[in-house]
């Protein structure tokens, strides 16, 4: 790997430092946490950081308070452009201990977010400041985002002011290569009845009762979709209910029941799909039981997503990944949601490869400092394979 032993020496205390200045910044998504801060604080130390380091920076704040960075390192032309993706929004700290005061601990960072992602955050903006060092033909863009815990309108953002010809979304993947995953819609479902006195059973119609026979139907067809022909990566796609709410008082017949579901969803699944098999869930309580009324709404999707194992971004990463880790990465696909179909769905071909660590959305989370000094050296080298040559 031409250049790149000199370009790594030495990194892991940057990363370190960096990882923790990151984590102790706090970054709740609001859209979680009424009282988290967002990314304003976090997105202007991003931008102060990369325009230090040489790149240009802009800022896309299609929200309020919900900033994300783009930091672009230019190169020289006729190369191919590559997008390194990390999110700067957090979950809420839950029952941590001083989560925005990291803690570094026998090679790993201590902390909400640490994980999930900013030690993939500062892997990434530590590989930009070390691309500096490569003759590169092709651009690298470095994308910090908002709100990929909730809406992605950070990723949106970003993707409406630039253009790449590939893409890595930093996600921990444990080294490993992550070509799939999966997408999710929530759906959902309100059955009426009639609020009478619990002593009137000729005037009241029960509709958390009649919500029973349409939870029956969501577990049959959990259990019919487990058992279905599953996705090489991904398994099959699952259903679940998540939230219910009916009722008023113990004395009255409930007047409305709702509950709220999961379907997690294959590539050539979408939330059309999942509606509709919920209205025929439904449409089969109303034969058993045709004063049954009921309607199901789609309140939110997002897109499966797959790249495949002959894409030029697979194989640059395949390849650089090879070269560092001294064997091929394992080739995986992921059951949650990222920020890859959103680039992948407007052409911008993406991966996912990321460090390793644990905790994410727990109590307890850390994330690898070797593990993101590997991936440093990962990054750049699919810089070099895809930004330095004529494209």
């Amino acid at each position: 790997m031409p250049g790149l032993e000199s370009a790594v020496m030495g990194l892991t205390d940057d990363l370190q430092k960096l990882a923790c200045e990151l984590v102790a910044i706090e970054s709740v998504n609001p859209d979680l946490v009424a009282a988290g801060s967002g990314e304003s604080k976090i997105a202007a130390f991003v931008a102060e950081w990369l325009g230090a380091e040489g790149l240009a920076v802009q800022v896309a704040e299609p929200v309020p308070g919900r900033t994300s960075v783009i930091g672009v390192l230019a190169g020289s032309g006729g190369g191919a452009s590559l997008m390194l993706n990390a999110h700067m929004d957090t979950v809420g700290a839950g029952g941590m201990k001083d989560p925005f005061i990291p803690v570094v601990r026998n090679g790993r960072v201590y902390g909400r977010g640490a994980y999930d992602m900013k030690g993939s955050l500062a892997a990434i903006m530590i590989a930009a400041r070390e691309a500096r060092k490569l003759k590169l033909h092709g651009d690298v863009i470095v994308a910090a985002v908002a709100d990929e815990e909730v809406a992605s309108v950070g990723t949106a953002a970003v993707l409406e002011r630039i253009e790449a010809d590939a893409a890595i979304v930093t996600e921990p993947t444990e080294m490993r290569l992550c070509l799939a995953h999966k997408g999710f819609a929530w759906l959902e479902v309100e059955t009426r009845g009639v609020a009478a006195h619990g002593s009137r059973p000729d005037l009241g119609i029960d509709a958390v009762a009649h919500m029973g026979r349409i939870l029956t139907g969501v577990l049959e067809l959990d259990q019919r979709l487990r058992a279905g022909r599953g996705h090489l990566l991904l398994g099959t796609g699952t259903l679940h209910a998540s939230l219910i709410e009916g009722g008023q008082e113990l004395s009255t017949y409930p007047a409305r029941c709702v509950v709220k579901l999961e379907r997690r969803t294959l590539p050539g699944e979408d939330g059309a799909k999942a509606l509709q098999e919920i209205e025929d869930v439904i449409a089969s309580a109303r034969a058993e039981d045709p004063a049954l009324e009921a309607s199901a709404r789609l309140l939110l999707e997002r897109p499966p997503s797959q790249l495949g194992a002959d894409s030029f971004v697979t194989e640059a990463v395949e390849k650089a990944a090879t070269e560092v880790l001294g064997r091929e990465p394992e080739v995986i696909g992921v059951a949650y949601w990222m920020d890859m179909a959103l680039s992948n769905a407007v052409g911008i071909p993406t991966v996912a490869f990321g460090p390793s660590g644990e905790g994410a959305h727990a109590d307890v989370e850390w994330v690898d400092v070797a593990s993101l000094q590997t991936c440093v050296q990962v990054y750049l080298r699919a810089i070099e394979l895809l930004c330095g040559g004529p494209h």
